[in-house]
């Protein structure tokens, strides 16, 4: 097993192994709220900052999300775990299609949190080629006002909003580059829900913008063996805006899985 892992991560707690991965433009301090309680129910919790966001250098060459599912498995390889829990958020949604496509025996069960299994439309595609460009100019607000706009629901306060911007400011604009232009050329997943052979929750928010609820239920309804909680009053920050709705959707799932 490798000895060294290419990015910086939490490690908390003990028992069955949970990784968590962010969304983009963001990093692994937004699972704040998931980590005590997750921890307390006697869980080994694991958050990284995927390559180029929050601590994790940018590294070399080409971004794709082989290349954030590759990093992925050499931190599993690194901590000495076989198989874990894992959930996504958003993009890390997408980066955990591609582990259960390229290593689902890494896959103990799959958290699809206010994700989607299809890839961007043309329109999308070409947003994001847009933002690319911005941000390798180094134009991170420009990133963070047009994610920012769709990241909350209407009753989620300043204080919240703020962290979340400044989580946002705080990476590289290398690494929201890479991200962007990772997320423009992920493969659709949809055709692939079918083969998810694993115990999978589908996380959807009612108020999400960014990622609107149909596609939550058309996760579930692909996964064989996928479940759907709708977490009400909440956008896509649905951790951060409901935190106790959703530990609770987490942990009942979890219970399930633990031996």
């Amino acid at each position: 097993m490798s000895s060294k892992s290419p990015l910086v991560y939490d490690d908390s707690g003990s028992g069955l192994p949970v990784v968590l991965i962010h969304g983009f433009p963001l990093c692994r301090a937004m699972w704040q709220p998931q980590v005590e309680p997750l921890v307390g129910a006697g869980y080994r919790v694991i958050t990284p900052d995927l390559r180029g966001f929050g601590d994790s250098p940018v590294g070399e060459g080409a971004v794709s999300m082989n290349r954030y599912a590759d990093d992925l498995v050499a931190l599993l390889d690194h901590l000495g775990i076989d198989r874990a829990v894992i959930g996504g958020m958003s993009m890390g949604g997408y980066v955990l299609c591609n582990l259960l496509e390229r290593f689902p025996q890494r896959v103990s069960a799959a958290m699809f949190i206010v994700t989607r299994a299809a890839a961007d439309d043309a329109e999308a595609k070409q947003r994001r080629t847009k933002l690319a460009g911005e941000a390798a100019e180094g134009r991170r607000d420009v990133i963070a006002d047009a994610f920012q706009s769709v990241l909350f629901g209407p009753d989620t306060g300043d204080d919240l909003r703020q962290s979340v911007r400044d989580w946002m400011l705080k990476t590289p604009p290398q690494g929201m580059a890479d991200g962007l232009i990772a997320m423009r050329d992920r493969d659709d997943s949809i055709a692939h829900l079918a083969n998810f052979k694993l115990p999978a929750l589908v996380i959807g928010a009612e108020q999400d913008l960014a990622v609107p609820l149909g596609h939550s239920h058309v996760l579930n309804r692909g996964l064989p063996q996928g479940r759907l909680v709708t977490i009400a009053d909440a956008g896509h920050m649905v951790n951060l805006e409901r935190p106790d709705a959703f530990n609770r959707a987490l942990l009942e799932f979890l219970a399930e899985m633990s031996p």
